[in-house]
C-alpha cells in the first residue's frame, strides 16, 4: 500500500506520534545539554532532600521564609513595623492589602483560565477536542472570548431602569469576593479568622440573589423577570437545607470558626464527609442550586426562557455574569473542602506540603465534580427542583440535625476515647443515610423499581423499530 493510500491518523494516534517525536528529540540532544539536564535533576533532588531535613529538624518552623504557611511572613512583617514604631493603622492596612491582593489574584486568575479548563473537561466527557485553535492547546481562547465580548455593542432595552440595569454585573461580584474572607489556607493564613465564620458564609451567599433580581426586574423583559423570580424561589428554598447542614457541622465540632472546624477534623483524623455523608451531599447539591450550575441552572435555562435573568445583557456585561459562575464554583469548592474534606490538612502531610496547595487540590477535585455533573445530568424541571428541596432535603436535614445533636452530647459527656465515639457516629450516620433516605423516599411515593417503563420514543416512534421500518421501505 502506498503512503498516499494510508488512512489519516486519528487524534489519539497523532498524540502518540507527537510523544514519540519528543522522546526522539530528547535522545538526539547534544551531550552538553543532557549533562546539564542531569545536573539540574540532581540539584533538584538535593534541594528537596535539604528542605525535608530542615522540616524534620524544625528549623523552618515559624520563620518568615517558611513558605508552608505564608502567614508567617506577614506576621513577621507586622512585628517589624510595630518595633519600628509605625502608626497602628499601617500594619492593619498592609495586611489587608496583601490579603485582598491574594484573593483578587486567585479569583482573577481563575476567571481567565477557568473557562478553558471547563470546556476542555467537558470536551473529554463528550469525546471531542474542545478549544484547541487560539494559542498552544487553545490556552488563548479565553482571551479571544473576552476581546470578542468587549467589541460587541452594549444595548439597553427600551423602558429599562438605566441605573439598576448597570449595577448587577458589578454587584454580583461582591459576594464572590467577600466569601473568601474566612477561608483558612493554612494555620495562620486566612484573611479574617472570625469566630462567626459559618454565619458570615451563609449571609454572604445570600447577597447574590439581590443582583440577579435587579438584573431581571430592571431589564423590562418577561423572560428576564421570570428567570430572576425562579432564582429567588430557588435561593429561598435551598438556603434552608444549606443552613441546616452547616448547623449540623457546627453542633458536632462545637465552633462557628472555620479554622476550628478544620482543627476538629485534624484532631480526630477524619473528614466530616465520612462522619456526615448526608450533610455533605445536601451541601454539595444545594450549592449547585445556589450558584446556578447544571443540573440546577433553572435561572438561566436557555431551552425555556432564552438566557433567563441576563437575557437583555450583551457584550461584556453578559460576559461578567458568565464569569462569576466560575468564581462562585471555586468558592463553593473551598467551602466544601473546608467543611467536609479537612481543609488545608491531609493527615499530617501539611507539615511537608504547603497547606494552600492541599486546599487548592481539594478545590480542584470539587470543581471536577461540578463539571462531571454538568456533562452527565440534564437540567431538572422547576417543580422537580423545588419539590426535592421541600419534600426531601429539608426533612432529612432536620432529622440529621437532631441525630448530630445527640452524637455531639455523647462525644462531649461520655468520657470515652474520641476514636470510639467518632467511629460510633460514623456508623449511625451511615445507617441513617442508607436506610433513612430510602425509607423517606418510599414514604413520599418515590418507587423507581415499580415505575420502570420503556421509553415510547425508542419503541413506537424511533429507535430499532423505526430503523427496521425504514429498511423495509423499497
Amino acid at each position: 500500500m502506498s503512503r498516499a493510500a494510508l488512512p489519516p491518523a486519528t487524534p489519539m494516534a497523532r498524540q502518540i506520534l507527537d510523544h514519540r517525536s519528543l522522546l526522539q528529540r530528547a535522545r538526539t540532544l547534544p551531550g552538553e545539554a543532557r549533562v546539564a539536564l542531569a545536573l539540574l535533576g540532581i540539584m533538584t533532588v538535593a534541594a528537596l532532600a535539604a528542605v525535608g531535613y530542615l522540616v524534620i529538624a524544625g528549623t523552618l518552623d515559624g520563620r518568615w521564609y517558611d513558605i508552608r504557611d505564608l502567614g508567617n511572613g506577614t506576621s513577621h512583617l507586622v512585628y517589624w513595623m510595630e518595633r519600628q514604631g509605625w502608626h497602628p493603622a499601617i500594619p492593619y492596612l498592609t495586611t489587608g492589602l496583601l490579603g485582598g491582593l491574594g484573593i483578587l489574584s486567585l479569583v482573577g486568575g481563575w476567571l481567565v483560565i477557568g473557562s478553558w479548563v471547563e470546556r476542555r473537561l467537558l470536551a473529554k466527557f463528550q469525546i471531542r477536542q474542545g478549544p484547541n485553535r487560539n494559542g498552544p492547546f487553545g490556552l488563548l481562547q479565553p482571551i479571544a472570548d473576552a476581546l470578542k465580548l468587549i467589541q460587541k455593542e452594549a444595548l439597553i432595552p427600551i423602558g429599562a431602569d438605566r441605573l439598576l440595569y448597570y449595577l448587577p454585573p458589578v454587584l454580583i461580584f461582591i459576594p464572590a469576593m467577600l466569601g473568601w474572607a474566612p477561608v483558612p489556607w493554612a494555620a495562620r493564613m486566612s484573611y479574617v479568622d472570625m469566630n462567626v465564620g459559618v454565619v458570615y458564609a451563609i449571609a454572604i451567599s445570600s447577597l447574590g440573589v439581590l443582583a440577579v433580581f435587579l438584573a431581571g426586574w430592571s431589564s423590562n423583559n418577561h423572560y428576564a423577570l421570570l428567570g430572576a423570580m425562579r432564582t429567588v424561589a430557588m435561593m429561598v428554598s435551598y438556603e434552608i437545607p444549606i443552613s441546616m447542614t452547616l448547623l449540623s457541622v457546627v453542633v458536632l465540632t462545637g465552633s462557628l470558626q472555620l479554622s476550628q472546624i478544620v482543627a476538629w477534623q485534624q484532631q480526630y483524623h477524619v473528614w466530616l464527609i465520612i462522619v456526615l455523608p448526608l450533610a455533605a451531599f445536601t451541601f454539595l447539591f444545594a450549592s449547585t442550586a445556589e450558584i446556578n450550575r447544571t443540573p440546577n441552572d433553572i435561572g438561566e435555562a436557555e431551552s425555556e426562557i432564552v438566557a433567563g435573568f441576563h437575557t437583555e445583557y450583551s457584550g461584556m456585561k453578559a460576559g461578567l455574569f458568565l464569569a462569576v459562575e466560575l468564581g462562585n464554583a471555586i468558592l463553593v469548592g473551598a467551602m466544601m473542602a473546608t467543611f467536609f474534606l479537612g481543609g488545608y490538612t491531609l493527615f499530617g502531610l501539611e507539615t511537608w506540603i504547603p497547606g494552600y496547595l492541599i486546599l487548592a487540590t481539594k478545590i480542584g477535585a470539587v470543581y471536577f465534580v461540578f463539571v462531571w455533573l454538568r456533562g452527565t445530568l440534564p437540567r431538572f424541571r422547576l417543580d422537580q427542583l423545588m419539590g426535592f428541596a421541600w419534600k426531601f432535603l429539608i426533612p432529612l436535614a432536620i432529622v440529621q440535625l437532631l441525630v448530630v445533636a445527640v452524637e455531639a452530647l455523647v462525644i462531649e459527656q461520655s468520657g470515652l476515647p474520641g476514636v470510639a465515639t467518632v467511629s460510633g457516629a460514623i456508623l449511625v450516620n451511615a445507617l441513617l443515610t442508607f436506610f433513612g433516605v430510602r425509607a423517606w423516599a418510599n414514604a413520599i411515593g418515590y418507587r423507581p423499581e415499580a415505575g420502570a417503563s420503556t421509553p415510547i420514543l425508542t419503541t413506537a416512534v424511533g429507535g430499532l423499530r423505526a430503523a427496521a421500518r425504514l429498511q423495509a421501505v423499497p
